[in-house]
């Protein structure tokens, strides 16, 4: 009997889903494994055939799940492809107790309509959006995976499904990075051909409102540089004898936020400029001494363009930060400061990378005590992997503060190959099928755009857009080697063509977010069933 194909199936499976709290890193996202491994364990398929369903664990205690149909006889694949983590909900203000149960979030919502934003009311209205955490990114698109896997049970498709749920998408990919090698694994032990990757992200508009319909055939990559600004302390009764961090940090954000020069457009997709993901400076506590140091890290998205070429354009915007905090201090010192009481200080900003940094600290002390000074910050590590690529960074910068003040570029995870399948005769095929099909089954455009921009774990098992090594990005990466290990050959890794076509829903990463049901849970299905069958017909 079948348990997840009608709309009402599909939303109760959904809240199920919804109301393991899976924030990434906290113990709910290890049981929604244990929860999607309990559910598929029940269904008489896997009974038949337990060795098709596995959990695998990851080294830090996390796990992810695999699930094969496999047709006798036949060595064709699709891949499903989706995660289960979802990120934090302190957005929801009064409602967070309610934000993992969409039904009811959903109902107390309606009570208080008028403290949605119009778009959020509007559709709460129609009776088919459901609200909560996690609904939109991305258990609804793991729902419908699961629908399909149960078809693929009853035999409808003549060839394999083999899902892949996976955590941490939300912070590093460390499960899509840990179901690699999984995927080699699975591949030789079943005698596996995969034909594509097909992931379930939902749409993402492109700008507010947009009523458009999309499917995808690659995501766009990521990369989270940071700039460490490293000034001079001072008094804050002597404002002129140092240069604060937190001026420094400023005027790199004037030069870095919204930034156009970083915008790359290829075919009339775009990029979205960068934003500041975090700022602050890194005293921790309180004095009238000024900070010493600050730090910043900003979202850069790209598709086809190299790291090499992102690293300029950082450092460009760098430089014109450097001009601007000397120009500033002086300018301020000249109202301040008599002709005959000029500071001593001179705010002469130095910019540098962080390989440069490593050499200059490298050349004063040597390496074997830069080795010491870090091993001995690994083992006294606390912190996530941002604070502590930080923490590397600033340690560094203290044993070189003789050439301070300092703006220094660095780099820290998590970091997302940008992939496409946008030119492969496969994908092109299938892409033009499902929009076919959508138009003549229910009278929908369903688009094709190349990029996801949403990020997605396709970046690590997609063809990669640009020939640009890692190696690049790598060499700025303090704590590679120190506790987080971005492989080299990831590029070169389990590659296959892929395609992402999700659910509908808005407002992803907010206290709106939603699910739209009837093209979700109805039409969606539909699509991707003929889609699969056309994939193993192609």
């Amino acid at each position: 009997m079948d348990k997840w194909q009608t709309k009402e199936q599909l939303t109760d499976l959904l809240c199920s889903l919804v109301e393991y709290p899976s924030i990434t890193g906290s113990n709910a996202e290890i049981a929604i494994f244990e929860y999607l491994y309990y559910i598929l364990s029940d269904q008489k398929y896997y009974q038949k055939n337990p060795e098709h369903l596995m959990l695998h664990p990851l080294e830090d205690g996390r796990q992810f799940v695999s699930a094969l149909v496999k047709q006798d006889e036949i060595s064709e694949t699709v891949v499903l492809i989706s995660h289960a983590d979802v990120v934090s909900v302190q957005d929801y203000g009064s409602w967070e107790n309610l934000a993992f149960y969409p039904k009811e979030l959903t109902q107390e919502l309606k009570k208080n309509i008028s403290s949605l934003p119009k778009d959020a009311a509007r559709d709460l209205k129609t009776g088919q959006w459901i609200f909560g955490r996690g609904t939109m990114d991305m258990k609804a698109g793991l729902t419908v995976q699961l629908s399909i896997l149960e078809k693929a049970m009853s035999g409808e498709f003549k060839g394999n499904l083999l899902l892949i749920a996976v955590p941490d998408e939300e912070v590093n990919s460390e499960g899509m990075l840990a179901a690699l090698p999984v995927l080699d694994k699975l591949k030789d032990k079943f005698g596996l051909t995969y034909k594509a990757a097909l992931n379930g992200e939902p749409m993402f508009s492109k700008y507010p409102g947009d009523p458009a319909y999309y499917l995808y055939t690659g995501s766009i990559g990521k990369a989270l540089p940071g700039f460490l600004c490293y000034g001079k302390e001072t008094h804050a009764g002597e404002p002129f004898g140092g240069l604060n961090a937190n001026l420094m940090i400023s005027y790199l954000a004037k030069e870095l936020e919204l930034n156009e020069a970083f915008i790359e457009e290829v075919d009339g997709e775009k990029t979205p400029p960068p934003i500041s993901l975090m700022q602050r400076d890194l005293k921790e506590e309180y004095s009238v001494q000024s900070p010493q140091a600050a730090v910043t890290m900003y979202n850069v998205l790209y598709m086809k363009q190299s790291i090499d070429e992102i690293n300029e354009k950082l450092i460009l915007a760098a430089e014109r930060a450097k001009k601007n905090i000397i120009d500033h201090y002086y300018k301020k010192a000249s109202f301040f400061l008599k002709e005959d009481q000029k500071s001593s200080f001179k705010p002469d900003v130095t910019v540098l990378t962080y390989e440069q940094l490593y050499q200059e600290a490298v050349a004063r002390f040597g390496k074997e005590e830069v080795k010491r000074r870090q091993n001995l910050l690994m083992k006294q590590r606390d912190q996530g992997d941002r604070d502590f690529s930080t923490a590397l960074v600033q340690d560094l910068a203290a044993l070189c503060k003789d050439i301070s003040p300092l703006i220094v570029l660095f780099y820290s995870p998590p970091f997302y190959p940008s992939v496409s399948s946008h030119n492969d005769p496969f994908i092109k095929g299938i892409s033009q099928y499902a929009a076919d099909y959508a138009r003549q089954e229910f009278s929908m455009e369903l688009q094709t755009q190349e990029y996801f921009t949403g990020l997605s774990d396709l970046s690590f098992i997609g063809p990669v857009s640009t020939k640009s090594s890692i190696q690049q990005l790598v060499a700025q990466m303090p704590i590679q080697g120190r506790g987080f290990n971005l492989p080299s050959n990831l590029m070169e890794s389990v590659t296959m063509p892929i395609i992402n076509i999700g659910p509908l829903g808005k407002d992803p990463h907010q206290w709106t977010e939603r699910l739209e049901l009837i093209y979700s849970f109805e039409k969606l299905p539909l699509i991707l069933t003929q889609t699969i069958h056309q994939m193993f017909r192609s």
